[in-house]
């Protein structure tokens, strides 16, 4: 298979393995909450149907900025796929990447001129805040494996056994963070009840595809790299198998937690990285 190939395949499946994810989640906390909940692919259907749906652009958005910001939100994932499942590249460009996505966020709030986008787009930059010191994992794993090749970290694990047994501080800060992107996550700032539906408020037709698309794949890429950071290289099984088993896991935390005050979840996450980050070292040195 050439290089273009196996690009167009693995982000159709982070597309639709990620979208499948999120309506799984919505559908385990409906059934948790005693709902009967939508289907299983209710996600997918949402975003494929916001392709062919009309597009408006309300009179307050920057054009042609807030076109632009939703396909470089997708472009960013598409580069993390690229980077991730199919070149097993450096995790310091998932880092990279991760970080970029917190800047379109922002503007993507910002270009819209809604005031319910201004504000999202005030707690996306409130969250980095938190967000990038649990990224601070990326430094424990260097420690532990001395390298930042995804490759090479699966490799180690080959050898050494998974890092979720050496370093479990390390990857509980990893969840913590994939926690923090799932939709009704205690962590969801960006995207509250109190906001409508954070930066995505004003975005329709084919903008609000183009996001959903993009938070499908960013879903499959969070998982895929813990499992494959923390456990090793699998089977696209075994793959899924996890996926599906964290993505549960977060369905069961977002169904029994309210969504926290800005200033309560930066708390929480914060104190999580510091603990992570003393307590991770702490095992290193032992």
């Amino acid at each position: 298979m050439n290089l273009m190939a196996n690009i167009l395949l693995n982000v159709l499946i982070a597309f639709l393995v990620g979208s499948v994810l999120f309506g799984l989640q919505r559908k385990i906390m409906a059934r948790i909450q005693m709902r009967p909940g939508p289907p299983i692919i209710q996600h997918l259907l949402h975003t494929l149907k916001f392709f062919i749906k009309e597009s408006s652009f309300p009179q307050t958005a920057a054009m042609p900025f807030y076109i632009a910001i939703t396909a470089m939100l997708c472009v960013i994932w598409v580069a993390a796929v690229i980077v991730g499942p199919v070149t097993e590249g450096s995790l310091l460009l998932i880092f990279a990447i991760y970080a970029i996505h917190k800047i379109v966020e922002h503007n993507a709030g910002s270009s819209s001129g809604s005031p319910y986008g201004k504000l999202s787009c005030v707690r996306a930059v409130f969250s980095a805040a938190a967000e990038v010191p649990l990224f601070a994992v990326i430094i424990i794993i260097y420690f532990k494996t001395g390298t930042m090749t995804i490759s090479n970290i699966a490799a180690f694990q080959a050898v050494n056994g998974p890092l979720l047994y050496s370093i479990p501080l390390a990857a509980a800060m990893f969840f913590v963070l994939i926690l923090s992107k799932a939709p009704y996550s205690p962590f969801a700032i960006t995207k509250g009840k109190d906001i409508i539906s954070g930066y995505e408020t004003e975005h329709f037709g084919l903008l609000r595809g183009y996001l959903m698309m993009s938070e499908s794949i960013a879903w499959y890429m969070l998982l895929w790299v813990f499992l494959t950071v923390f456990i090793g290289g699998l089977s696209p099984l075994w793959y899924l198998v996890g996926m599906v088993l964290m993505s549960a896991i977060v369905a069961l935390i977002n169904a029994t937690t309210p969504i926290l005050n800005p200033n309560h979840s930066i708390m929480m996450q914060v104190s999580f990285a510091i603990i992570g980050i003393i307590g991770s070292f702490a095992l290193l040195l032992y």
